[in-house]
C-alpha cells in the first residue's frame, strides 16, 4: 500500500509474554503480506524460537534487560531481526543437535528450527553487545501460495498463553 518498505521495531521486556506478543506482531505483517498458512507458521515459530533464546540465553532472564524485535517487509522479502542485551555467542559454537552426542539434548534445537524454516540465517554481533538474530523469508509470489484469507486463524488452533 503507498510506499515499497514497511518497517515495524519495538523494544520487548525479558518475560515470557514477549515471546507471545513477538509471535503475533510478525505473525500479522506476514498474513499482511501475502504468507500462506504453512509459511506463517514457519515464521511464527522462527521468531518464538529467536525471542525465547533471547529472553533465555542472551538475557539470561534478567528482567532490567531488555529483547528488541524489528521487521522490515521489502518489496521481495520480510526481514527480521532479534537483539538481546546479553555477552552474544557464535554461530559456529552451538553444537548440532543432529550429533548422535547431542540428540537427547535441547540445546541447539531452536538455531536449527531457525536455519530450517528461514530462507536466511545469520547470527551477528548486536549494537547493544548482544546477539543480534537476522533471518529472512521470500515474499510469495502471486498465486503460489494459498488465497490470502482462506484458512487462516479459523484452521489452526490459537494458543493463549
Amino acid at each position: 500500500m503507498g510506499s515499497d518498505a514497511k518497517h515495524l521495531e519495538v523494544t520487548l521486556e525479558t518475560q515470557v509474554e514477549s515471546v507471545n506478543l513477538a509471535e503475533e506482531m510478525c505473525l500479522r505483517m506476514a498474513e499482511a503480506a501475502g504468507f500462506g498458512e504453512d509459511d506463517c507458521y514457519r515464521i511464527g515459530m522462527s521468531v518464538r524460537e529467536g525471542v525465547i533464546n533471547a529472553f533465555h540465553y542472551g538475557n539470561q532472564e534478567r528482567p532490567e534487560k531488555k529483547i528488541y524485535l524489528a521487521v522490515d517487509l521489502t518489496p521481495d522479502r520480510m526481514i527480521i531481526h532479534v537483539l538481546d542485551e546479553g555477552t552474544g555467542f557464535k554461530l559456529s559454537d552451538v553444537p548440532d543437535p543432529l550429533a548422535e552426542e547431542n540428540l537427547l539434548s535441547t540445546s541447539g534445537r531452536g538455531i536449527f528450527l531457525m536455519r530450517a524454516f528461514m530462507d536466511e540465517f545469520d547470527v551477528v554481533p548486536g549494537k547493544t553487545g548482544g546477539a543480534e538474530i537476522v533471518m529472512s523469508k521470500k515474499l510469495p509470489t502471486p498465486g503460489s501460495s494459498s488465497p490470502n484469507g482462506e484458512g487462516g486463524q479459523s484452521s489452526a488452533p490459537h494458543q493463549e498463553a
